[in-house]
């Protein structure tokens, strides 16, 4: 007899799958019309799938009950996520782009990070009760990498390719590559100082000294150093051995296109196994493998990769909002609502944005004070975060007395996870709408004005005339360029020529002339044929292709041309 089977497994899968077909059937509406992010939709789906409302999604029943072990999937599955993101993002730039724009670069992940990383610092320190400068510096490094899965939503698409230069997008989609896996030091620099230092070094001898030799040893030398070699040395052997496989013929179309993804699970599994820093290497490697632009112009217009990484996107961030702990926003001895939403603003409007504004003068990409603001502004927040969080979190756990989670350490625990998983949220919240609100807000007074006539009908009702972020600079430069080019080519010209309409058709005079070329108007019918004679002065008399019937020879002068064609037309 037929029984239901209401397994987790299957629920799943209906769930998943039901979702994103769903959202498939609309995507084009939400994300091309709409500018609607599809992290901000699955976040939400997320939330309706979770324990919170129609408990489709089990979190913890998965993880077998144990927050611990849901701690871990969480991590692991932002580590999946990033490490494809990161090999695909490397894999999207020119060739030898960091090579070339490592001045640029330098400054965004230079004094640009440890800028956001000071302001973010700053901004917890003040609003977070009890909570001391050096725990505040621990919190404000999870925040600072810019996020590249939300990136993403913003420099692809419609409305970037119509409104965001090509350069900028670039340096953007390399910055937060780069910055994703640059965390490490920020972060780890304030963890071994709480370490070793924090309560007095209780249970964890060694002092400043030990801290920081772990610092310049472990994190710059075995993490950061060690996943740059290595991604390096990665890619490019995986770039040669693809060349020789394609050029032999070994590879078919199918492995060479998901080659990249494969990559990026084995550079993840391989740099967790020896403990270094997994989502710098996989940025690394990708730009590595196309040193060359090969594989990039090869797979420029295929949409595999595009594909699995949307699958990713929407399942992390479904998962995101299924394991997000909502209620401890609201209820918690961290910090009151009113200041978590506070904090919120404050770090998305003054974490990035006067770093940025601050050092756009020196970044060629970002010309305009208009490009400061957008780069400023659109620095998102979101799975980098959420790892970093995690791995704070496994760090502090091993900070032990007695074999009991140290008081400070297991304090800071609840502080990173509220105000961490809030500014998440907020910049997943407030990034994904921000594209929409804006074309609304554009658009509202451009139907008003037109609703009061006051105004005519743009020739694009969808878009603006020029990028928003130069517009006003271009229309001035073009304007001036348009009238100038006029006035040249009237300089050239002379004086405009007199023509004659002679029954159904039109003859320029300009004195001696030999025709060139006969051009028919196609937009007339058969018996309005215009006949446009293009003629260079200096040359042969222009009447001797067009005879005229009564038969006598053409003069060279206005007169003689006129009563001609009046007779052949009579």
């Amino acid at each position: 007899m037929p029984t239901l089977e209401v397994t987790n497994f299957n629920i799943v899968c209906a769930t998943l799958g039901g979702f994103i077909t769903l959202f498939g059937l609309v995507s084009y509406l939400l994300k091309e019309r709409y500018y609607l992010s599809e992290a901000l939709i699955s976040l939400i789906a997320g939330i309706v799938f979770s324990p919170h409302a129609a408990n489709f999604i089990r979190p913890l029943d998965y993880a077998l009950g144990s927050q611990q072990n849901l701690d871990a999937m969480t991590l692991y599955f932002t580590r999946l996520v990033l490490g494809v993101q990161l090999v695909l993002a490397g894999v999207q730039l020119p060739s030898k782009y960091l090579q070339h724009e490592w001045k640029s670069l330098a400054l965004l992940l230079g004094p640009g990070m440890t800028g956001m990383w000071i302001c973010s610092s700053l901004l917890v320190w003040a609003m977070v009760p009890d909570l001391s400068f050096l725990h505040s510096l621990a919190i404000g490094a999870c925040v600072t990498p810019t996020d590249p899965v939300l990136s993403n939503s913003i420099v692809k698409g419609k409305f970037a390719d119509k409104n965001i230069p090509k350069d900028l997008q670039k340096i953007i989609i390399a910055e937060s590559g780069a910055n994703d896996g640059l965390g490490y030091p920020f972060l780890f620099l304030a963890l071994y100082l709480i370490k070793y230092v924090g309560s007095g070094g209780a249970g964890q001898p060694g002092g400043a000294r030990l801290a920081m030799a772990y610092w310049f040893g472990e994190t710059w030398g075995y993490t950061i150093i060690l996943s740059v070699l290595y991604g390096a040395t990665v890619g490019y052997i995986a770039k040669e051995l693809l060349h020789w496989a394609e050029e032999k013929r070994f590879v078919d179309r199918e492995s060479f296109l998901v080659f990249a993804i494969t990559l990026a699970l084995f550079i993840t599994g391989t740099c967790g196994m020896i403990g270094s820093d997994d989502v710098l290497a996989c940025f690394i490697t990708g730009n590595a493998f196309t040193h060359d632009d090969w594989f990039r112009l090869k797979t420029k217009d295929d949409s595999l990769q595009p594909t699995i990484d949307m699958l990713l996107n929407l399942s992390i961030f479904i998962w995101f909002g299924a394991v997000c702990p909502w209620a401890s926003f609201a209820h918690n001895d961290v910090i009151p609502i009113y200041r978590l939403i506070f904090l919120g603003i404050l770090i998305l409007l003054f974490r990035r944005l006067p770093v940025v504004f601050a050092l756009h003068w020196k970044i060629w990409q970002i010309e305009e004070k208009q490009q400061a603001l957008f780069v400023g502004f659109f620095g998102p927040i979101g799975v980098s975060a959420v790892f970093y969080l995690y791995v704070s979190l496994q760090f502090l756990g091993a900070i032990t007395v007695d074999g009991v989670v140290r008081e400070d350490a297991a304090r800071l625990e609840d502080q990173f996870t509220v105000v961490i998983w809030f500014l998440a949220v907020c910049s997943i919240v407030v990034h994904g709408l921000s594209v929409p609100l804006g074309k609304l807000g554009y658009k509202l007074p451009r139907t008003f004005s037109s609703a009061m006539g006051s105004r005519s009908v743009s020739e694009d009702p969808e878009e603006p005339e020029a990028p928003f972020h130069i517009r006003g600079r271009i229309s001035h430069e073009v304007n001036a360029h348009m009238q100038r080019d006029r006035n040249e080519q009237r300089a050239r010209d002379g004086p405009p020529r007199e023509v004659f309409r002679i029954g159904r058709r039109t003859i320029p005079s300009d004195g001696n002339t030999t025709p060139q070329a006969l051009r028919y108007n196609e937009n007339r019918t058969t018996s309005d044929i215009e006949l446009t004679i293009s003629t260079k002065k200096g040359s042969e008399s222009a009447a001797e292709d067009i005879t005229p019937s009564s038969g006598s020879k053409h003069s060279s002068s206005k007169d003689v041309q006129k009563e001609d064609f009046v007779n052949e037309e009579s």
